[in-house]
């Protein structure tokens, strides 16, 4: 991510690099200046800025802090010192000032990789496509942009002494070839999957919002309520269930829900429309302080197109009655960036599905998608994006049902139990960012969001145990307001003959819900169980500090504090209302070594935490209210071949306390602390200028910690997956691609005295593009195998039994499944 680095000699001679993006000419690093570095307040140093002392003594120093935040502040401050020891030079007399944008759309691109004359090191374009080389020498020089999916422009400048060189670079998108695509990240080394995520986006299919969160390496869905409910998530050993470790965001705004009606971190992603998103950005484990509450396992960033290269009409038919219709529209001008002096573009998609799907009971999933989005420079230091959406569903449902049941004849393997259950759910939002280039090229990021949330489910688990008359039917609804603001501050600043770049941010969530868990028989309610109003809000703050410390090695560390106030006013009895605050501070320190260009090294460590549900921590004191989770990996991003991408990684997490909240019976259930490892490796091949090959391997191991051996089993952690295919792409012409999935046997209990089963698919997707229209297919389960989505060791019982069976119940997964598409651009 840190632009500049010094050559060997560095003490003795200039920097073999210019500076990066808005960096004036070195200046000395003074006493009181690298006490302002990091942490002006912390006494520890205080002694060691005075006397200057000696490389051993600082690491003394380092070894005798206790706490790790100590720890990860003093070594940020050991860099700034040993950057103070490179003897800045006198500035060189010109400069180069320039943008970066897309050739198509003219919007700035964030995040491109700039070069000087052929320097191994360089620099990146700021949130408006902005960078600066200063101190660069007079003379002809040749300055390379380059970006994941553009292809890279250079220019020839000529640099004047004491003038600033003005230049525009515009890249246009080029088809994929890995042969280009770099492995270091120099923005952001916390995405270090950047090139798997980039390689992934450009070749997957993405027929439905449900093939958006896969794109993650290693992540597994899994569906149980029918169409329009949030999918189970699986990654790296956890069940995460609807997203309670797992951290989703598009646009910057966020998708978990906290306290949810049906399960904390609920993530329901249906309201995104898969041919608007542009990007996926990938941070596995806890290691970005830009992320707090759910982001354990990880996170996903994605965010929509800012502009669409043409618009476009698709309609999908397949079985079961399904059906599809999908517009995307420009609104403004073709070329209106032309006519103007403001660089802008604005379009609306909608999206229409329905489908019956394959169960006995027909499903009736209808659902609808609305998207508007602006985005424009308003002046060359101001740019807006402004967005809304709206997104309604609404679903029957067979649920889950037992095995017994089943082999009985009593249902099919399509059949259901109580085939009442089902609900609606509908999402309204509106998203605005504003992005202003400040004085000393820094640049200030804006946004304010709001959500209006709406849901109601009705499920059936446990059949006739509770109830053997009417049946234990409950209904989950919620109505939730929610707000944030979030404002970050990059900047980069010369420290000797290095670069800090800085990234800080503050920001706030309030969710405002009523909520409430009821009895219903057959969709009629008949009694409240809990019902009342959560207020929940989060303060957050954090800052992230980037370092070159030579021409291979980059520091990362960071801090990020979160303060909850959580409030819960029970309806009907007073016992149960209450309020709570809790804070948590969670230090990161990462480490990137670039052996050479092709392969970077990576060791990572940071802690993290997922939040507790309001109303447990309100009502039960002792409980756990943001459990800590510690994680560290090692691993590499490398090229063995100019074709081939391989990611690696070792890694371990430990949990405080894994929560469960048990939306079905209004508890939160503690499973105590747990400890995981395992490892992840993806690899992307190029086999010919059309045909590429990838592979996900993810070996994970989970157990509870202080139980006994052989009870000690988490519930539906996975063992071990993976995923892949052969793509053949063509920009015009035949395109096809034949994929696979495999999820192994698990324990679904402690005991592991109850299996679920896994599966291995295969699907296949067909398409022929011309430049005014598309036709397609795709097959899903090519081979029509008989599999379990969700599965749970659940206790429940018939109708006709007199006690309760504990066994596996499962969600059937879809059987060959075919439709058919076709699109008309213009």
């Amino acid at each position: 991510m840190l632009a500049c680095r010094s050559s060997a000699r560095g003490r003795a001679h200039r920097s073999v690099c210019a500076s990066p993006p808005g960096i004036s000419d070195p200046q000395p690093l003074s006493r009181a200046r690298l006490q302002r570095c990091l942490i002006p307040n912390l006494e520890v140093v205080r002694p060691v800025m005075r006397l200057g002392c000696s490389l051993s003594t600082l690491f003394r120093m380092h070894l005798s802090l206790r706490s790790f935040p100590l720890r990860i502040a003093f070594l940020c401050l050991f860099c700034c010192w040993q950057a103070q020891a490179q003897t800045p030079t006198p500035g060189l007399a010109g400069t180069i000032l320039a943008t970066a944008t897309d050739s198509a759309s003219r919007q700035p691109l964030n995040g491109a990789g700039v070069w000087l004359d052929g320097q191994p090191s360089g620099s990146t374009t700021d949130a408006l496509g902005r960078f600066r080389l200063a101190a660069v020498a007079p003379g002809s020089h040749t300055v390379r942009v380059g970006a994941l999916g553009y292809r890279p422009h250079t220019q020839q400048l000529t640099v004047q002494p004491g003038e600033t060189t003005a230049a525009l670079f515009t890249l246009p998108s080029v088809p994929l070839n890995i042969g280009e695509v770099t492995v270091a990240q120099q923005q952001d080394p916390n995405q270090s999957m950047a090139a798997i995520s980039h390689i992934d986006r450009a070749l997957r299919p993405l027929n439905s919002a449900q093939d958006l969160l896969p794109l993650v390496p290693g992540l597994f869905i899994a569906q149980h309520a029918g169409g329009g409910k949030a999918e189970q998530i699986f990654l790296r050993g956890f069940d995460i269930d609807h997203g309670t470790d797992f951290n989703v965001s598009i646009d910057g705004l966020p998708v978990n829900m906290v306290s949810h009606a049906h399960g904390q971190g609920y993530a329901d992603f249906h309201f995104v429309i898969p041919e608007t998103v542009d990007q996926l950005k990938v941070y596995k484990g806890p290691y970005s302080a830009r992320f707090g509450d759910f982001a354990t396992a990880g996170a996903g960033e994605f965010t929509t197109k800012t502009s669409l290269e043409r618009s476009q009409a698709k309609v999908e038919v397949g079985q079961f009655d399904t059906r599809r219709a999908l517009l995307l529209l420009n609104v403004l001008p073709k070329d209106k960036h032309l006519l103007s002096k403001r660089t802008e573009s604005a379009y609306v998609a909608g999206e229409y599905y329905f489908t019956n799907s394959y169960f006995d009971a027909k499903q009736h999933l209808n659902r609808f998608n609305g998207l508007a989005k602006y985005t424009g420079l308003l002046s060359e230091r101001t740019s807006l994006m402004v967005s809304g959406s709206h997104f309604a569903s609404r679903w029957d449902a067979s649920g889950q049902v037992p095995e017994r049941a089943v082999k009985s004849g009593l249902i099919s393997r399509y059949g259901s139990i109580d085939d009442s259950e089902g609900g609606s759910t509908s999402r309204a939002n509106a998203n605005a960012i504003i992005t202003v280039a400040l004085p000393h090229d820094a640049v200030l990021k804006q946004q304010v969001y709001y959500s209006r949330y709406q849901f109601d489910l009705f499920s059936n688990f446990t059949f006739f145990k509770e109830n053997p008359t009417q049946g234990d039917g409950i209904r989950q609804t919620e109505a939730r307001n929610l707000y944030g603001y979030l404002g970050t501050y990059e900047r980069s600043t010369a420290l000797g003959a290095r670069t800090l770049r800085t990234l800080a941010g503050i920001g706030t969530r309030i969710d405002d819900i009523n909520l409430a868990l009821r009895h219903a028989v057959r969709r009629t309610t008949t009694d409240t169980i809990v019902s009342g109003r959560v207020y929940e809000q989060n303060f957050n703050a954090f800052v992230e500090e980037n370092l070159l410390l030579n021409d291979r090695l980059t520091v990362n560390a960071g801090l990020r504090l979160d303060y909850f106030r959580f409030a819960f006013h029970e309806d009907r009895d007073a016992a149960l209302s209450g309020r709570a605050g809790k804070a948590r501070m969670s230090p990161k320190l990462n480490f990137y070594y670039d052996l050479k260009p092709t392969v970077q090294l990576f060791a990572r460590s940071g802690f993290g935490f997922h939040s507790n549900d309001a109303r447990a921590v309100v009502t039960n004191r002792t409980a756990q209210v943001l459990p800590r989770a510690i994680g560290y990996e090692v691993g590499s991003t490398f090229k063995p071949r100019p074709a081939l991408v391989v990611n690696i990684a070792l890694w371990a997490l430990h949990l405080q306390d894994e929560l469960v909240y048990v939306g079905d019976e209004g508890v939160t259930e503690s499973a105590g602390p747990t400890r995981r490892f395992g490892t992840d490796m993806s690899v992307r091949y190029q086999l010919s200028q059309r045909l590429y090959a990838d592979v996900d391997l993810n070996y994970n191991h989970g157990r509870a910690v202080g139980l006994p051996k052989g009870e000690n089993y988490i519930p539906l952690a996975p063992g071990f997956t993976s995923i892949g295919g052969l793509t053949y792409q063509r920009s015009g012409g035949l395109s096809g691609s034949l994929r696979y999935r495999h999820l192994n046997d698990r324990a679904a209990n402690e005991t592991n005295s109850v299996r679920a089963r896994g599966y291995f698919l295969l699907d296949a997707v067909l398409s022929y593009t011309r430049p005014r229209f598309q036709v397609g297919a795709s097959a899903e389960n090519l081979l029509d195998v008989a599999w379990n989505q969700a599965q749970f060791d659940t206790e429940s019982q018939l109708r006709t039994e007199s006690e309760p069976v504990s066994e596996l119940h499962f969600t059937p997964g879809t059987p060959f499944f075919v439709k058919l598409n076709a699109s008309v651009f213009f």
